[in-house]
């Protein structure tokens, strides 16, 4: 069975800080999905992804550590830049 890449990943603009975006991406834990936001300081697009896809290994381990210590607010996981 192939592991599903990034098709479930949203790039935002973050409005409340000048040039950064935030990702917003869905990881698998058990058969449920959580949503996780990382926070970026990159200017386009494309880098705040490519940052993402370079790293996404750390940030769902990351993610799924801050989900079993319950830091979960708003049924949102926030992650930032590494």
């Amino acid at each position: 069975m192939a592991k599903s890449t990034a098709t479930d990943v949203r790039i935002a603009k973050d409005d409340t800080r000048s040039g950064g975006h935030t990702i917003a991406f869905a990881l698998a834990i058990g058969a449920t999905r959580q949503v996780c936001h990382l926070e970026t300081s990159f200017c386009t697009r494309n880098q705040a992804f490519a940052y993402l896809q370079r790293n996404r290994t750390v940030f769902e381990q990351m993610a799924r550590e801050q989900f079993a210590r319950g830091e979960v607010m708003d049924g949102v996981i926030h992650l930032r830049m590494i």
